[in-house]
């Protein structure tokens, strides 16, 4: 670890300085291109001389760049930025699918991944209509709720589980009710969720598998809930399900395997 980061010795320290770093990176945003040490110092409760030498060692491995207006993103994450593009990028017939599918249920369609206590939206087609259900691509949300969830946690662990309920506005208590929305997913082939994490929004969900047969990915359909009536879930799921046996049945080379 490059010497001008605080002095913090053992393992412990240097996972606090690895994770102070990445929290400092991540208060840039699309509506905020620069930071000032002001900023970082109010955000992170940082000591000044801490941040000050963070992000003096984040310019150095060019992470980020000092600008007249503050540190701005810096040129080495074009670097990471095209190694993970090329790895998550998803093959060009499959973004067709989804595109077509899009097109003919005129909802929103996206593809989450399993990380952690979070699931993360990879890929998305927007809907046509005006009033749509939108998730920025490399989005985390909860896995407390949500049809996209109950498909990712199919093969989830009971200590999984529980941690993921820790996480939801109902405690421990919600390991049962998730387990009820999966063992109920899997009998179905599918899930639905309406409102269980955002009012008036629902979406209906089904998996993609590897060629074991294990579950890599989500694949759904999303939108106001005045629009997923039972008919429309149903057609819903039967399309969804064409589609993502579609793309298991042509494989998966990268992160999603």
């Amino acid at each position: 670890m490059p010497a001008s980061l605080p002095a913090e010795s053992g393992e412990s320290g240097g996972v606090r300085s690895v994770q102070r770093a990445f929290d400092i990176l991540s208060l840039l945003t699309e509506e905020r291109r620069t930071l000032t040490i002001r900023e970082v110092v109010e955000e992170t409760g940082l000591a000044k001389t801490t941040a000050l030498r963070l992000l003096q060692t984040l310019e150095h491995m060019g992470l980020l760049w000092s600008t007249p207006k503050g540190y701005a993103a810096g040129p080495a994450l074009w670097r990471w930025a095209h190694l993970a593009r090329s790895a998550w990028e998803l093959p060009p017939e499959t973004v067709q699918l989804m595109r077509e599918l899009g097109a003919r249920q005129r909802e929103t369609v996206n593809l989450y991944v399993l990380r952690d206590v979070h699931r993360v939206c990879i890929a998305q087609q927007e809907g046509p209509q005006p009033l749509r259900h939108v998730v920025r691509v490399g989005e985390e949300l909860p896995l407390w709720a949500g049809a996209s969830s109950k498909i990712l946690l199919k093969d989830a662990s009971e200590r999984l589980l529980a941690r993921v309920a820790r996480s939801s506005p109902y405690g421990e208590s919600h390991t049962a009710t998730l387990r009820e929305w999966i063992d109920q997913s899997a009998r179905d082939g599918y899930a639905a969720g309406h409102g269980e994490r955002e009012p008036g929004l629902s979406a209906v969900a089904v998996p993609v598998t590897s060629g074991s047969g294990a579950t890599v990915a989500a694949l759904t359909l999303s939108g106001p809930t005045v629009r997923f009536g039972d008919d429309r879930v149903a057609e819903f799921a039967a399309d969804l399900r064409e589609v993502a046996k579609r793309m298991s049945e042509r494989g998966f080379d990268h992160p999603l395997a």
